[in-house]
């Protein structure tokens, strides 16, 4: 288990910290994201100021990633389930209106987090999934298409290479009767002569280390009105049918116009049961700062697992953004792949701040 020690430091810490927020007062035009979301940011800034509605504005600054083939854990070119199929989710809630909406495990479109809205502005229900959710979607006119580039194939291929049973072996690979193989990089380069070494040790990064990639955008205007959006292809390799948080309207995403709102990526299954972003939100209506109500919810995660040593198997972090513009980012580990960083946009250039963390690998003492 952490000792007390540990903790404690790190909140006393984290107290002290002042980069992750800003001094809270009248609201004004200000974006966060997840780290992905520099860009996010800069779009969603530009509509803000153009007089845009928030949700236009996080919407369109999240479909940036959708779009993106390189960003493989949103949207197109997002890593696969376990078949090779990508099944995406998003959701997303609008402030002034106090609606939300959203899909899962919806496959061939390429923009889940604009059927999220449709959802919400075009019937009476919240969510909706798989099979329904992509006829809902070619009704309102998308169109299908395949969302697996040939960068994400060349992963899953490595994945499935890279499943054995605890003697070795797998149904994928070249079998028990052939020949001892060369060691794992040499053999890649046999079985994918026309991948590229960066591409190789990328794809093989992400057999071993699946992502649980996502985008989180909060936007507030100088109205006090404010908007969020989560979206993901999810975890990599998962069941078909898993669905995490990132759909899920309080886990995923939460916003109250009255307070404000917050988001995650990582670890959905741990983020569901804390129903986190739901718990910040309702930790800053108690008047905790972003940062502290942030910190408050990553204990109760970890109090799930007795705060003991299964913490270091994954991650997960929260952006949080009030009313008044006060906000933060915060993870469950410092230096977190991916997650020690969160993306700003407060009317200039968009950067990324360090988000705060409750608990620091190679430091934490384990009971």
């Amino acid at each position: 288990m952490i000792s007390r020690r540990d903790l404690f430091s790190a909140s006393a810490a984290l107290a002290g910290t002042a980069a992750a927020q800003t001094s809270g007062g009248s609201p004004k035009n200000i974006v966060i994201s997840s780290a992905n979301g520099l860009r996010c940011c800069a779009r969603a800034m530009e509509l803000l100021k153009k007089g845009a509605d928030t949700l236009d504005a996080v919407v369109a600054g999240v479909n940036i990633n959708e779009d993106d083939p390189e960003d493989n854990s949103v949207g197109y070119g997002g890593l696969p389930n376990e078949e090779g199929v990508v099944e995406l989710d998003a959701s997303v809630m609008h402030g002034p209106s106090r609606r939300a909406g959203a899909v899962a495990g919806i496959r061939n479109i390429k923009n889940p987090s604009k059927v999220a809205r449709l959802v919400m502005e075009q019937t009476d229900h919240i969510m909706l999934v798989g099979e329904g959710a992509l006829r809902f979607a070619k009704a309102m006119g998308f169109q299908e298409e395949n969302l697996l580039t040939e960068k994400s194939r060349l992963a899953w291929l490595v994945w499935k290479q890279s499943m054995r049973d605890k003697g070795g072996s797998g149904n994928w690979g070249p079998g028990l009767s052939a020949p001892p193989t060369a060691k794992p990089s040499a053999e890649l380069r046999r079985m994918f002569p026309h991948a590229d070494e960066d591409v190789l040790a990328w794809a093989y990064d992400m057999a071993v280390n699946p992502p649980t990639g996502t985008i989180n955008c909060l936007a507030l205007n100088a109205k006090g009105e404010m908007s969020g959006c989560t979206t993901t292809s999810g975890l990599a390799w998962k069941i078909p049918g898993r669905v995490g948080d990132s759909p899920v309207i309080g886990a995923g995403l939460y916003l109250d116009q009255d307070v404000g709102g917050a988001g995650s990526t990582g670890r959905g299954e741990e983020n569901i049961r804390v129903s986190g972003a739901h718990t910040i939100v309702e930790n800053m209506r108690r008047g905790m700062e972003p940062k502290d109500a942030i910190l408050e919810c990553l204990k109760r995660i970890a109090r799930n697992f007795n705060n003991d040593k299964r913490l270091e198997k994954f991650g997960i972090s929260f952006y949080a953004l009030r009313r008044d513009g006060a906000y933060a980012g915060g993870s469950l580990w410092k230096g977190q792949r991916r997650r020690s960083q969160f993306a700003v946009n407060d009317g200039g250039e968009s950067r990324l701040e360090d988000s705060v963390f409750l608990l620091d690998r190679g430091k934490t003492e384990w009971e």
